[in-house]
């Protein structure tokens, strides 16, 4: 308490803490337009009275607010996005009100806090189709630019692609709340709600017989390669001509094409960090001249037998 010329002024203590109770709705409930900005992060909205009492107060900024449900003895953090809720009410995204087990009109109270700067975080996605995204540590990276801080035990919404993934923070460091404004965070990602592990098949029994008299493994074939050999038949079914005319006796039956197409074997006795050159193996080319030579040898003595009888010149002889 100050006196100035027969004027009592008082200076409110810098530092003190906010505290206010208030019906607590979904955004969806906001009067005016839709705001999908608010339902996509994890800030709220307040009345602009809370502005007036955290302006006299001192607040420390970045204003960060815990939200309690005593009623079900339910926590949680979050920051604040506007001061242009109706007095007496605030607005959260769905997500949150789920994370706090809050109906619509349900009572909320709301604490000023100061929060530890985030350093680690890990997350698991409630669902598989997360794993569809290219780069989830970028989609992740810029959904949490609507977010002010992280309560270790919620779950949070990110939308990406209109589709809504769920993630469930498993831990936060140092705390188990922090702050994520302006931070250096590192993120990890736990597998999935559901996610099964594929491992690949054991080496059958022709693999185990494959070993050599030195007492080395092979998985190579009897030939000494390490590709298999498709046939592709292309060309297959009948034809149709245009004219709807039947097609002559000499169209009836038509060449098959069939062309050789090498696949390869997978190695299931190879090792993360492993780099094997396996010199024994010939080429595809070199395996195609051998195969192809009693192709070609048949090849050329129907081509012998072909195109017999006097050819004609279209262009008339000067005599």
């Amino acid at each position: 308490m100050f006196h100035f010329s027969g004027f009592n002024m008082m200076f409110p203590d810098a530092g003190r803490n906010f505290q206010a109770t208030y019906k607590c709705f979904s955004v969806s409930m906001l009067p005016g337009n839709e705001r999908s900005d608010v339902e996509k992060g994890g800030k709220i909205i307040m009345p602009p009275s809370a502005l007036d009492t955290l302006t006299r107060l001192n607040v420390e900024y970045p204003m960060l607010f815990k939200l309690t449900n005593r009623k079900k003895s339910r926590t949680s953090h979050a920051g604040v996005l506007e001061f242009v809720a109706d007095e007496g009410k605030c607005y959260l995204p769905y997500w949150m009100m789920h994370n706090l087990l809050l109906e619509e009109g349900d009572i909320l109270n709301i604490e000023s806090v100061s929060l530890q700067v985030a350093t680690f975080s890990k997350f698991q996605p409630h669902s598989t189709d997360f794993l569809d995204i290219t780069n989830p540590k970028a989609v992740l990276e810029n959904a949490l630019r609507n977010f002010a801080c992280l309560t270790k035990g919620d779950v949070i919404a990110i939308k990406y692609n209109k589709k809504v993934y769920e993630l469930c923070v498993l831990e936060t460091r140092p705390g188990n709340a922090v702050s994520i404004i302006e931070c250096d965070m590192n993120v990890e990602f736990e597998a999935p709600v559901g996610y099964k592990e594929h491992t690949a098949p054991q080496a059958g029994n022709n693999q185990s017989g494959s070993q050599t008299a030195g007492g080395s493994n092979s998985n190579e074939p009897a030939d000494g390669g390490t590709v298999l050999e498709e046939v592709v038949e292309t060309f297959q079914g009948s034809g149709v001509r245009l004219d709807g005319k039947k097609k002559k006796d000499s169209q009836l039956e038509t060449p098959v094409l069939k062309k050789i197409l090498p696949r390869g074997v997978p190695d299931y006795e190879f090792q993360f960090g492993l780099l094997r050159f396996d010199r024994s193996i010939r080429p595809i080319s070199d395996r195609g001249q051998d195969d192809g030579e009693s192709a070609g040898e048949a090849a050329a003595a129907g081509e012998a037998d072909s195109f017999h009888g006097t050819g004609f010149s279209m262009k008339k002889s000067r005599k």
